[in-house]
């Protein structure tokens, strides 16, 4: 019996997964060791790699083997926008900066992701599926640590979805996914430059505000 790739996915990024929730400033932050202002700054950085992704999925939307993989209800630029204008008030995009991580990933998934249904779903997977698993921790998290009530944590948020049920349907589709060996081994070999971009862009951030 073949391995289903949902499996090998898993099994490709255990150490990943396992490094990525001690990183100090992922660890500062859920703690409230850190200004309000750092978080501030993750938001930020997401909102630039957000928008190359979206940008991704709108281009990718008629690509008959990325097709499945595109879930506008998944979006988190307008939840980004409404977060940063909270929290830096109404000009926000004049007060953040993309960092060189956060431009190297952002050239990335620019080059990678548009046109490529494999590579597209790899950073789609690697970014969502975290959002809708430790996401949900730092969510609480955050809120707790900022004294965060209605606002300023809309990222975290996903109306109307069920993380597990959703993660469990994503991981359907990964199985049914028709791609040939050597697509899958393209598709989680770019899982693993997506999770070193994000975690390159967490040992900036760390250098910046620890």
């Amino acid at each position: 019996m073949s391995t289903q790739l949902s499996d090998r996915l898993r099994e490709a990024t255990r150490d990943e997964r396992a490094g990525a929730r001690p990183i100090p400033f992922i660890a500062s932050l859920a703690s409230g060791r850190l200004p309000l202002a750092a978080y501030a700054e993750l938001l930020g950085q997401y909102w630039f790699i957000y928008e190359s992704l979206e940008l991704a999925s709108t281009a990718m939307a008629d690509d008959p083997m990325a097709r499945p993989f595109v879930f506008p209800e998944l979006f988190r630029v307008p939840a980004l926008e409404t977060d940063l204008r909270f929290l830096f008030g109404p000009r926000w995009q004049s007060r953040i900066h993309a960092l060189p991580a956060t431009t190297t990933y952002c050239t990335r998934i620019r080059s990678a992701a548009f046109g490529r249904a494999t590579e597209y779903v790899a950073h789609h997977c690697t970014r969502y599926l975290a959002d809708l698993s430790g996401g949900q921790w730092l969510r609480q998290a955050v809120v707790e640590a900022y004294g965060f009530r209605r606002d300023g944590f809309r990222f975290f948020v996903f109306e109307g979805i069920d993380p597990p049920l959703f993660r469990a349907r994503y991981r359907d589709r990964l199985n049914s996914a028709p791609w040939a060996r050597r697509q899958q081994d393209a598709f989680l070999a770019e899982v693993a430059t997506a999770y070193r971009l994000n975690l390159d862009l967490l040992a900036e951030l760390r250098d910046n505000w620890t």
